[in-house]
């Protein structure tokens, strides 16, 4: 059954209202001159291991700081805080996304001069998360190794607008037999030309390159 002509408006107006605020968050990040990167997965993927990681090594260098969605709880910000970032916990309250309006409210209180990267960490999810401009310069998704090489098929819309791939816990690719040659055919089936880094946040294998593709933003 198709969708009502009323519901369709409502979305729309959604939308567009995420937007317009999605391009006054990026100007203040612009004029505050931290780069801000939006990480997407589907539940499990890896994201928070591969973000504390990330954290911990750029955080010697760089000021740095992450927003972290979740449905509940703050497991993961309590985790992240770890390595020294500011960090904050967005619970969502049940909202499968996080929308540009929860991130303007969570960034209260911070000088966003006072950052040189800014990490948001979504909700899990492949679906919703796809339609929300959260300002960011960087739009990055996870795949793991253990969710299968047809992924981007299954969610093509994701994997188009990211700006970059990272295929997850490479380190258990033999276990889950992965085929790393269809997984890059897919990813490049449905985003010619996106660049596709292999990471193990557990062995460090592919963060050296993670970080300066991060660093050259």
């Amino acid at each position: 059954m198709s969708e009502s002509p009323r519901l369709v408006e409502v979305r729309q107006n959604v939308l567009s209202k995420n937007d317009q605020l999605a391009l006054e968050l990026r100007q203040r990040f612009d004029q505050a001159g931290v780069r801000v990167i939006n990480l997407l997965s589907s539940p499990g993927a890896g994201k928070t291991r591969l973000l504390e990681e990330t954290l911990r090594q750029l955080s010697t260098q760089h000021r740095v700081a992450a927003l972290v969605g979740d449905l509940a709880t703050d497991n993961d910000a309590r985790r992240l805080a770890r390595s020294g970032a500011a960090v904050r916990q967005i619970e969502t309250g049940g909202l499968c996304h996080l929308e540009a309006d929860l991130v303007l409210h969570h960034l209260e209180g911070w000088n966003l001069a006072d950052f040189d990267f800014l990490f948001i960490e979504n909700v899990g999810n492949l679906v919703c998360p796809t339609s929300y401009d959260l300002g960011e310069h960087g739009r990055v998704v996870l795949m793991a190794v253990t969710e299968g090489e047809d992924k981007p098929l299954k969610y093509p819309g994701t994997f188009q607008w990211a700006n970059m791939v990272l295929l997850s816990k490479l380190d258990m690719a033999e276990v889950a037999e992965f085929d790393a040659d269809s997984a890059h055919a897919n990813i490049a089936a449905v985003h010619p030309g996106v660049p596709v880094i292999a990471t193990s946040a557990r062995t460090g294998v592919g963060m050296a390159e993670w970080l300066a593709w991060v660093e050259d933003l």
